[in-house]
């Protein structure tokens, strides 16, 4: 019985992989990007996807699905066919929407299985230089002085700076003033005109004011400092051990995708990574390349749930 049933299994693996090489002679794989076209997470889609082409040597079609936050990309990926013909490509959001949203329509770490984590991009604590705060320690000091009047910008609810903020207010016991914004740079600029005093931003996003004196900088939230901006510390050397919070961009396919196809799928993605015009893309975004293998994404991807869901519940957070 034990024999038979790895007779069937191997057949099965050997019936996927061959579907895989149909595929790679026929139609092209769909790399759905649950986004609208333009910059932020499909130009970095695109411009690995481009890459990856040539590496498989297979046509590959970006499928932009944007609405309903991601929701409605990521949910026509989950229940796409597992035959190794559609990937997805999603940043931090997915992990937050499974904080935010009670009532997804496909779970996120069922139906859907990580590829590889392609990058990390850190968050930097930005202030107005009018604020009197240079380091992490002025800023707890102001703001538990000061309670829910320090005001902190955001791209939106449910955002990733949104989070970030949160993530710092629960663990250092203070109370800030929330403001969101349409987007990352009606955010900024309201911080640098001073109708917001801090934000924590997207590295790409923030640089460019943080050069200008516009902004000053204050922590990077990765682990390490971050190569554009090596003279600001990090929050862990600022006084908050465990402090890490980052942005991301994933591959995934449709959950029971067979091993062979992700590992192939998985090895692509890594070669194309090392392509100097993919990496100049995603450094120039103030990102680390990862090309993790697919059971590091997995765990990597279960300890942002839990993270991401964690702030959620002691902010008392919910999507709109």
């Amino acid at each position: 019985m034990r024999r038979l049933r790895s007779v069937f299994l191997a057949a099965a693996t050997a019936a996927a992989l061959a579907g895989g090489q149909a595929a790679a002679q026929g139609r092209p794989l769909r790399l759905i990007v649950p986004y609208p076209p333009g910059p932020g997470v499909d130009l970095i889609a695109r411009t690995v996807s481009t890459q990856l082409s040539q590496t498989l040597r297979q046509q590959i079609v970006v499928d932009n699905r944007p609405g309903a936050g991601s929701v409605i990309g990521v949910d026509l990926a989950a229940k796409s066919p597992p035959d190794g013909n559609t990937l997805l490509f999603v940043n931090v959001a997915y992990a937050i929407n499974a904080a935010m949203m009670t009532k997804l329509p496909y779970d996120p770490l069922r139906d859907l299985a990580p590829v590889t984590v392609v990058a990390t991009q850190p968050h930097i604590l930005v202030v107005n230089p009018a604020v009197p705060v240079k380091t992490v320690r002025d800023l707890i000091a102001l703001a538990k002085s000061k309670p829910g009047e320090v005001t902190y910008a955001s791209a939106g609810n449910g955002t990733g700076p949104q989070l970030v903020a949160e993530m710092f207010s629960n663990a250092v016991g203070v109370r800030m003033n929330h403001i969101p914004y349409k987007g990352a740079n009606p955010a900024l600029t309201d911080v640098v005109g001073g109708h917001a005093q801090i934000m924590f931003a997207t590295l790409v996003s923030a640089l460019p004011h943080v050069q200008s004196g516009r902004l000053r900088a204050v922590a990077v939230t990765s682990a390490k400092r971050a190569r554009h901006v090596p003279d600001v510390p990090t929050m862990i050397e600022s006084g908050l051990p465990n402090f890490e919070a980052v942005g991301w961009y994933m591959v995934l396919v449709p959950a029971r995708t067979p091993a062979p196809i992700m590992a192939r799928m998985q090895a692509a993605v890594a070669e194309a990574l090392t392509q100097p015009s993919v990496r100049e893309r995603l450094t120039g975004d103030g990102a680390e390349v990862v090309a993790s293998k697919p059971e590091e994404a997995k765990r990597f991807l279960e300890t942002e749930v839990r993270r991401w869901g964690g702030v959620v519940k002691a902010a008392g957070l919910k999507s709109e």
